[in-house]
């Protein structure tokens, strides 16, 4: 009997890893690699040549014919292109080749992702460039290499790039708060991140018949089913044998590239469910969860099952977020979050904390702009999900210390003793002493942040990016201004106890959904952004490109391009789902509600004929008549309202305006109506499955 296969034996099988290349190259060659992943060296060509043919002969191996180099650009989902191994030979047959240059750069068409303007449709040329940091791995028979994508002219086209660049420069400040504790160990600071994944599982064949969920994602019209998520039994519930079967083999696809899926369980909507990864730096987390989701459809098929991704498919029940646990690390073994035991380290983690503290109340419009989109907005402030006023729970313990910190007053209730910076230890609190407060968009929990407002299908790179650039700038500030004080501690103490006083408006450890909250956070003067068309045209403040202009992670055309594509992108969604209902309403909904009319309507002629009541069938054939004649009404509404977007195209932030304000509220009106209509109408009538069918059949 051979033995069990545990997930040890076969994890990360089909990654290019450390250990691979470790075993395969030369020692010299494996050295010059890793000293270009910890330090961002350039590859020498000979070098590029001899890690090209192993990773070549390793994926041959694995059944790879082909390579492609894997990128991220401003869709927010992955591209590639496949090229074969196979170079001719003069007999006619063919070698398996893979050379250096082709590891280290591709040349794929720019021509047809988004640019924002950055160039034009005619200049097609873009390049990719390897990412040495990101392990390559082997997927459907072809071998895929992480990669960076810009333009001929050197314009980033992609999310990697500027999260590279984000997550050296919180590495450089934070280094320079480190040493000004004495610390000389440490070479090197690392944002880390462990995105939690939600989505939602429907059986195919109900899927199939829904074209709104097929085009947009999203059920852009459903009655709510009898039973919804009131009853609190999905969440954390026995999961369904079909669903267990699915995560098992998600599971076990993940750990064969290397990904760190670690829990997973039903989440608070029926048919809804969570998957959470351990921590890995910025980058590979990036990377994987691109991954994880293609994974999760792909799955899901074999199952018979579909995967939903989109923040909203289903009305009246929980959406899908992604919240994206942030932490921040010394690779001497510190997590910069932490609380330490001594004086010294308890006054390092205040004054990293304050710093993001300072950074989410300043920049608090760039972290709302890292949650916008369209399908995002009917998340956000829906007792489900954080508002899209930013704020920060810290916990009763933290908050105690931070106000005895800028009130020069006991941390604790039963001492008399002033806490002195510094020079005591903080008290001893468990970390988790504090319930984690799921209404807060920005929640410390122990160690690490987590920011809660993330779509589900979002890449998560630009929050990082954000995250990690904002902490960058604070820690600059505080850098400067801590290294030319005479006296460290009295200079420290006087600048954590301004940053807190100025700061602590954004610090709120209460229940974010609730409406008097939302007059608060008006009273405090802290923004609320409530739409994406609000959010975008904060990126483009002058405060937000100085910062990023001078820390090298966007130039202004950058940004103005990637806000540019974000606005277009939202009133492209809106329209897609405009023309569905439409499409939808007028093929489908209105005849059969016109069909069963009929049916009410001959019904009303025969019992006349017989001379038997009829009042009934009349009052229902009127209440049919009326809905489908409010039906005819709406889709003539909503399609008026589309066609005179055109007026609307002097830029695309009126234009992204204009579908927010006009077509998405005559989309709502429409949706109403024909959901009214579907109450009234029988199950053998209505021609698309319903809530019912969707959420209770796996």
């Amino acid at each position: 009997m051979s033995e069990v296969q545990t997930v040890a034996d076969y994890f990360g099988c089909n990654v290019f890893s450390d250990k691979v290349m470790r075993d395969r190259l030369p020692k010299n060659v494996y050295k010059s690699v890793m000293k270009t992943k910890k330090f961002g060296t350039a590859l020498d060509g000979d070098v590029a040549d001899v890690v090209a043919n192993a990773m070549k002969d390793w994926a041959i191996e694995k059944g790879a014919t082909h390579y492609t180099h894997w990128f991220q650009p401003m869709t927010g989902i992955t591209a590639e292109k496949h090229d074969a191994f196979i170079t001719p030979t003069d007999d006619g047959s063919v070698i398996l080749e893979f050379s250096g240059k082709e590891l280290v750069k591709g040349e794929p068409d720019a021509s047809s992702f988004p640019s924002g303007g950055l160039r034009a449709t005619f200049e097609a040329r873009g390049y990719t460039a390897w990412d040495p940091t990101s392990n390559a791995f082997v997927k459907d028979s072809t071998l895929y290499i992480p990669t960076a994508f810009c333009s001929y002219t050197g314009e980033i086209l992609d999310k990697k790039t500027p999260l590279l660049r984000s997550m050296e420069v919180v590495n450089e400040q934070a280094l320079r708060i480190l040493r000004l504790f004495g610390n000389t160990t440490a070479t090197r600071v690392t944002t880390t991140v462990g995105p939690e994944q939600e989505y939602f599982l429907v059986d195919k064949k109900y899927y199939d018949q829904r074209k709104d969920l097929m085009l947009t994602g999203r059920t852009l019209f459903g009655a709510m089913a009898p039973k919804g998520q009131e009853l609190e039994d999905h969440y954390f519930g026995n999961i369904k044998q079909r669903v267990s079967d699915f995560m098992k083999d998600l599971d076990s696809e993940l750990w064969k590239l290397g990904i760190y899926a670690k829990t997973k369980h039903n989440e608070v909507a029926p048919a809804q469910h969570e998957l959470a990864p351990v921590f890995t730096t910025s980058n590979i987390a990036a990377d994987h969860n691109q991954l994880t989701m293609e994974i999760m459809k792909k799955v899901a098929l074999k199952h018979g099952l579909v995967c939903l991704l989109h923040e909203k498919p289903f009305a009246g029940v929980n959406g899908s977020g992604k919240h994206n646990n942030w932490s921040i690390s010394a690779n001497d073994g510190q997590n910069l979050l932490d609380p330490g035991d001594t004086p010294m380290e308890n006054m390092q983690f205040i004054t990293f904390l304050c710093a993001i503290i300072k950074a989410v109340d300043e920049y608090a419009p760039l972290l709302r702009i890292s949650a916008a989109s369209a399908g995002n907005d009917h998340r956000l402030g829906a007792n489900e999900a954080p508002p899209a006023v930013i704020s920060m729970f810290i916990g009763d313990e933290l908050q105690g210390v931070l106000d005895a910190i800028e009130n020069g007053t006991p941390v604790t209730e039963n001492s008399d003793k002033i806490f002195e910076i510094g020079v005591d230890a903080l008290p001893n609190f468990p970390k988790d002493a504090t319930d984690r407060n799921r209404t807060s968009p920005f929640a410390f929990t122990g160690n690490k942040f987590e920011f809660r407002m993330l779509g589900s299908a979002d890449s998560i790179s630009c929050t990082n990016v954000i995250m990690n650039t904002i902490v960058a700038q604070v820690l600059s500030e505080f850098a400067d201004e801590l290294e030319k004080a005479d006296d460290f501690k009295s200079a420290l103490k006087k600048l954590l106890v301004k940053t807190i006083k100025e700061h602590k408006r954004v610090i709120f450890n209460g229940n974010g959904y609730s409406d008097e909250w939302l007059e608060e956070a008006k009273r405090r003067g802290l923004p609320n952004l409530v739409s994406t068309v609000d959010a975008l045209p904060h990126y483009t403040d002058e405060k937000y490109i100085k910062m990023f202009e001078k820390f090298k992670i966007y130039t202004k055309a950058e940004i103005v391009s990637r806000q540019e594509i974000l606005l277009d992108n939202y009133s492209k969604v809106i329209n897609i789902e405009a023309l569905t209902m439409l499409d939808m309403a007028k093929k489908l909904i209105a005849p059969a509600a016109l069909e069963y009319t009929k049916f009410v309507s001959d019904a009303v002629v025969t019992k006349k004929n017989a001379g038997i009541d009829s009042s009934l069938e009349e009052e229902l054939a009127n209440k049919l008549t009326s809905l489908t004649s409010s039906v005819y009404a709406a889709i003539d509404t909503l399609d008026a309202k589309r066609i005179a977007s055109k007026d609307h195209e002097e830029s695309v932030e009126s234009l992204a305006r204009y579908y927010r304000e006009e077509v998405f509220s005559a989309m709502q009106s429409l949706r109403a109506v024909a959901d009214e209509l579907e109450m009234n109408v029988p199950a053998k009538y209505w021609p698309i499955p319903t809530y019912t069918d969707l959420l209770f059949t796996v």
